[in-house]
């Protein structure tokens, strides 16, 4: 029941924030709130495996390419990149023994990082216009509301398929609570909401494309859901928090959407840009 109101909450101002171009500044700073959370967990798995992550230089470097991706200032990514490296690696010299942790703390900085802000930044960019004409910023809108609608579907119908007639194991040794069952359901209520976002409000987007798209997006989500999982399993952990209630940690509602983001992006780049 906590999961059903916690997206009964959320869900609407998700919405919002993405139909209505002045609540453009609610998406962003949904998506910086779920940036600082989702690196947080991160580095809290981390921690659990006695590693210390540089979260100061984590969080600048996350806060440049948050801004870059703001203004579509993509060019600047590999720039942020190598200086987050360079100040990451003269951080963890600094910080002196133990040094047989060095890499491993190291590691855990940068891939944090790279997994929920350089992955994730590419919806903020998209949400902020690759390009700023009207009728493409339509494209946008309809293009977010199919991504979310179509993430959304996959992990419900996975979900409620698992839990009603889950029977053989997907990976057990990496998620025990997955099942082939669980993600037939997923794709096929994905490729439904594909479906239904083609004939309800995004006819520019061709039946095939859409169904393809949504199907690419389903196998990404899966295996986001599955590496995520594996991290988690790592640190010994069953939820990567307790911040939602009834979905665990932000990084258990994000492991699909974080894989997916810059795929929807470039697709919208090449196919509307």
């Amino acid at each position: 029941m906590s999961r059903v109101i916690t997206a009964i909450i959320l869900l609407p101002i998700l919405v919002a924030s993405i139909l209505f171009q002045k609540l453009m500044p609610l998406f962003v700073a949904l998506a910086l709130v779920a940036m600082v959370l989702g690196l947080y967990e991160f580095w809290w798995l981390a921690r659990k495996q006695q590693m210390k992550p540089d979260v100061v230089v984590g969080y600048a470097a996350a806060a440049a390419l948050f801004v870059a991706f703001y203004f579509n200032a993509l060019e600047f990514l590999l720039l942020i990149l190598l200086l987050f490296i360079i100040a990451a690696l003269i951080a963890a010299m600094l910080r002196g023994a133990p040094f047989d942790k060095m890499l491993a703390s190291l590691g855990a900085t940068v891939l944090g990082v790279m997994y929920v802000a350089l992955l994730g930044g590419h919806l903020v960019a998209l949400r902020t216009g690759i390009n700023t004409e009207p009728g493409f910023q339509a494209h946008i809108t309809a293009l977010l509301s199919f991504f979310f609608l179509v993430i959304m579907g996959s992990d419900t119908g996975a979900y409620y398929t698992g839990r009603a007639i889950g029977r053989h194991k997907l990976a057990p040794s990496i998620s025990p609570g997955k099942t082939w069952e669980g993600a037939v359901g997923g794709i096929a209520a994905s490729l439904l909401m594909a479906v239904l976002a083609h004939y309800w409000f995004f006819p520019d987007l061709p039946l095939k494309w859409a169904l393809a798209l949504a199907a690419v997006m389903n196998v990404f989500g899966v295996l986001g859901d599955l590496t995520e999982s594996a991290l988690k399993r790592g640190a010994g952990a069953k939820d990567a928090a307790h911040i939602l209630p009834g979905h665990g940690g932000l990084l258990d509602r994000l492991d699909s959407l974080l894989f997916n983001a810059p795929l929807i992006y470039y697709f919208g780049r090449l196919y509307f840009g």
